[in-house]
């Protein structure tokens, strides 16, 4: 049982890195990040990436997380099921959400760079731009937090469990974005 435990805090401690790229569609539109600019003679980001996209999907993953610490506490108030004690845990939640989009970000910025439009398909890249930077904010701002709950032992499982499920759910989020009219592709 703790070994199912330890599978499953991968997608529970991930969760505000998981929200924000959806919620920057629905909040999406207006002016670009990058107002228009290009680099090298190529967008820097592009017309998908806008500044309502980015703060709102930013403030949807650390509402979420906010809302999973209090779920937690009741439960678990020094730890708060893996997030840690206040105000750090906090902090992480944060640094998730923030990372989560600023992978995108990159990734977008890759795109460009390798001359592929909005809504070209990009297989890996796609899947994973978001949860590696998550990942990497998460090892510079709170190191001891992720190696503890994603490195270290069984825990690695959480990680596993983690990055096979981003392509599912990136998936499945897409298809749905796509049916409801809120992305131009199902990718």
């Amino acid at each position: 049982m703790e070994l199912l435990w330890v599978a499953l805090s991968g997608l529970w401690l991930m969760l505000p890195s998981l929200l924000p790229n959806s919620a920057a569609v629905i909040f999406g539109g207006g002016t670009p990040v990058d107002l228009g600019r290009s680099w090298r003679g190529k967008r820097i980001f592009g017309d998908g990436k806008t500044w309502t996209g980015l703060i709102g999907g930013i403030s949807a993953g650390v509402s979420l997380g906010v809302i999973l610490l209090f779920i937690a506490y009741p439960f678990d108030p020094t730890n708060f099921w893996g997030f840690g004690n206040c105000p750090d845990n906090v902090m992480i939640v944060s640094v998730l959400s923030i990372g989560s989009l600023l992978g995108d970000l990159g990734g977008s910025f890759v795109k460009r760079r390798l001359g592929i439009e909005r809504g070209g398909k990009t297989p890996i890249l796609d899947q994973y731009n978001f949860a590696l930077g998550s990942i990497v904010f998460a090892l510079i701002a709170f190191p001891n937090w992720f190696i503890a709950n994603f490195i270290e032992g069984e825990h690695v499982l959480a990680l596993v469990v983690f990055l096979v499920a981003v392509p599912i759910l990136h998936r499945a989020v897409n298809v749905i974005g796509y049916k409801t009219g809120k992305k131009n592709v199902p990718w």
